[in-house]
């Protein structure tokens, strides 16, 4: 069992370090989309994995299928619908676009009294 969790434990911090560089390394908005979503899922499901077979209680397995579906189920479809959100304000691959804070449906920031406002870079 400890040599499985050992396997595991190398295999899930590998992608997790993989999906750090992708983030760091891509070109682009949606290729370090990509990089972080599938690398991360896949390293946190492996991570999840050696936690349920090093401690073999059936709380500690329920709880972390619980939550390696909740990781499978949710991270890919938030990816989707935000690379969607970046689509509508049409951002091109490899391209940076600087966006007015307006644009981007953010609150009246109360700091600035209107005459200059916060841009953020995409």
């Amino acid at each position: 069992m400890e040599i499985i969790t050992g396997i595991l434990l190398c295999i899930g911090t590998f992608f997790v370090i993989v999906a750090s560089i992708g983030v760091v390394r891509m070109p682009d908005l949606y290729t370090r989309m990509h990089a972080s979503t599938k690398a991360n899922t896949m390293g946190l499901t492996a991570l999840l994995a050696a936690v349920a077979v090093g401690i073999p209680d059936i709380t500690v397995t329920s709880r972390v299928l619980g939550t390696m579906l909740f990781i499978l189920l949710t991270a890919p479809v938030a990816t989707i619908y935000w690379e969607k959100a970046c689509m509508r304000v049409v951002i091109r691959c490899g391209e940076e676009k600087i966006i007015p804070n307006d644009y981007l449906y953010w609150s009246y920031n109360i700091m600035n009294s209107g005459s200059m406002s916060t841009y953020f870079v995409l």
